[in-house]
């Protein structure tokens, strides 16, 4: 029996990421899956005034400390998923004006975070015979897929076949069918399709293989999101709000086609929950990151069936 343990849509949360680290000793799973959207979406500039103290806008309240609350407000910010870099009132007016400064302090501080999660990966992992396999989803760029390259136990499987304890073999594929956000990694139904099959063809035994799809399939309880207007307000319905299936028809068709044993997917942080495609179990742990919780999903795996499994927050 192989055990592993999936969780996704993280989103910067460092304090998800090491749950998720220490998820392997927690539940004794063979290997991590940790399925896409892994880095943040907001920078917070912490402000330096010239009486030394610091001032930042916190979880949307504004928040006056000294230098000695400091780095306890940026690991805050960072246990949320927010990015945060230190500056003044002028640099940051300049800042600002500038798009294109403004969007490499951004990268500079995502990518300082993500060099960290794979140093730590390493060394809580080492020697422990747990295999880590981390892979982008459709809100991350593409100038993160560099620190991702595969080191001891870290193991970036998008895009291609890997197999897992067990002999089990997994496809991951973190791209997204179009979303009202326009974000780095969408492309067409038609051509999602295209770039499943072309994994899909190259398993050995689909009865066996774990599809790591970030998106879900459509039309189950795992893809129920909230209906957004094109100014990205959420769509009302009587007293309460609009909910629509956005998953995707590709991921839906390349299941029905290929039966796969096991479906991982995320994207829709809303829908927790697992649903069945003919004989295949889909899982989306769904997520709760900005509260510094983890969502995640157990599942043992016995040649042609998934003995049972388990969604988990903590």
């Amino acid at each position: 029996m192989t055990r592993i343990f999936f969780t996704t849509d993280v989103h910067g949360s460092d304090r998800c990421f090491r749950k998720f680290l220490n998820a392997a000793k927690v539940y004794k799973a063979d290997c991590l899956i940790l399925g896409g959207d892994i880095t943040g979406k907001v920078l917070i500039p912490i402000i330096e005034g010239s009486d030394g103290k610091y001032e930042a806008q916190i979880f949307g309240e504004r928040s006056t400390f000294g230098k000695e609350k400091l780095e306890e407000a940026r690991k805050r910010l960072q246990d949320a998923g927010q990015y945060s870099f230190v500056t003044t009132g002028a640099e940051l007016a300049e800042i600002q004006a500038d798009k294109a400064r403004e969007e490499r302090i951004f990268n500079d501080a995502m990518a300082q975070v993500l060099n960290s999660w794979v140093q730590l990966a390493q060394e809580r992992l080492k020697g422990s015979g747990v295999r880590c396999y981390v892979s982008p989803g459709n809100d991350d760029k593409l100038e993160i897929d560099a620190a991702l390259a595969d080191s001891g136990e870290l193991i970036n499987p998008e895009g291609r076949v890997v197999e897992l304890d067990g002999g089990f073999e997994m496809i991951t594929l973190g791209t997204a069918n179009p979303t009202p956000w326009k974000s780095p990694r969408e492309v067409s139904e038609e051509r999602l399709g295209e770039m499943i099959e072309r994994l899909a063809s190259q398993v050995n035994r689909p009865e066996d293989a774990v599809y790591n799809l970030h998106v879900p399939p459509i039309n189950t309880e795992l893809d129920r999101a909230p209906a957004v207007s094109h100014d990205f307000n959420y769509v009302r319905e009587g007293l309460g709000v609009k909910y629509i299936h956005a998953g995707s028809s590709a991921v839906r068709k390349a299941i029905e086609r290929h039966s796969p044993l096991l479906g991982l997917h995320g994207h829709i942080h809303e829908s927790k929950g697992f649903a069945r495609i003919g004989r295949t179990l889909c899982l989306n742990p769904g997520s709760e990151y900005a509260d510094g919780i983890l969502r995640g999903a157990l599942a043992n795996l016995e040649p042609g069936k998934v003995h049972d499994f388990m969604l988990t927050s903590g």
